[in-house]
């Protein structure tokens, strides 16, 4: 992963500098547009690439989940540059309108053509691993939507050149700004999802509960928590109570274990990442307790 990660960073960071000479040479706002664009998806690969390597060190007693949660760090620096970018581009373009500059087109089509033999070429690397991770995920999207506003750039540019059409450098600008707002919403409200610890998506802790209620001698289940650690890691933990006589006869231990393979065996929570505290219902009488808690999801 990280190798790929290494070489789609040099891919896409060698489009920055094409794309940087072809706007400086011909003085197209969507060539410039796409190259800020490039030069934040390289960044984020770059982001991507460290955080990749971070989330490989092993859990320590100082960071007992290791450096998992430095993907939705990363993914929340991409989202918001990226939406740095997109505001830039409607300010810019705003302002051509009422005075569209020169653009020299054909330079403007080959540098773009240039750029996105670059992007397809960076998609073909990250595009087997597109789905490990957050990470992983947002960089395909980035240099996916990258290849898209360069073939925007392609198109304003011809028809500059065979109809004289001044404004097409403007609204291809604006066309790639609208495509990266998506993206960069969907990025920030992931993050933002694991950082904040909402309820992972697709967890149902009303049915989790349910769940939990099926397994014999349980008589209630409250103060449920889920939260999501990082892709692929979402955390779930519950008070049980259980008759007073499991704890005299022994039945504690194996509703525990009842208890874990009930998650696991229903539910996207492992074994080893489900914690239950089980407690008779003398022990709880005077706890406030709350049926879920589960940090605002």
């Amino acid at each position: 992963m990280k190798k790929r990660l290494a070489i789609a960073f040099t891919l896409i960071f060698s489009i920055v500098i094409a794309q940087g000479i072809g706007a400086w040479l011909t003085g197209s706002l969507a060539l410039l547009v796409d190259m800020v664009h490039s030069l934040v998806d390289s960044t984020g690969l770059l982001l991507a690439l460290i955080a990749a390597t971070l989330m490989n060190r092993p859990p320590s007693k100082r960071h007992t989940w290791g450096f998992r949660r430095a993907e939705s760090l990363a993914a929340l620096g991409q989202g918001a540059l990226l939406l740095g970018v997109a505001l830039y581009a409607v300010v810019e373009g705003i302002g051509r309108i009422a005075n569209p500059p020169h653009v020299d087109a054909q330079q403007m089509i080959w540098f773009a053509l240039v750029a996105l033999v670059l992007n397809l070429a960076a998609m073909a690397v990250l595009h087997a691993d597109r789905d490990t991770n957050l990470n992983m995920r947002g960089a395909f999207l980035e240099v996916l939507v990258d290849a898209l506003g360069t073939i925007a750039v392609i198109i304003s540019g011809i028809l500059i050149l065979t109809t004289g059409f001044a404004y097409a450098d403007t609204i291809a600008a604006f066309i790639i700004a609208a495509m990266i707002v998506p993206r960069a919403i969907i990025l920030l409200r992931s993050a933002v999802r694991m950082l904040m610890e909402f309820t992972p998506e697709g967890l149902d802790l009303e049915e989790v509960r349910e769940c939990l209620m099926t397994v014999e001698h349980v008589i209630d289940v409250h103060d449920i928590h889920a939260t999501q650690i990082a892709t692929g890691l979402p955390v779930l933990t519950a008070h049980v109570v259980v008759s007073d006589e499991c704890f005299e006869t022994g039945h504690a231990v194996g509703i525990l274990e009842e208890l874990r393979t009930c998650v696991a065996d229903h539910f996207d929570v492992s074994v080893k990442h489900s914690t239950f505290q089980i407690e008779t219902a003398s022990f709880t009488a005077d706890e406030p307790r709350e049926i879920f808690h589960d940090y605002g999801g």
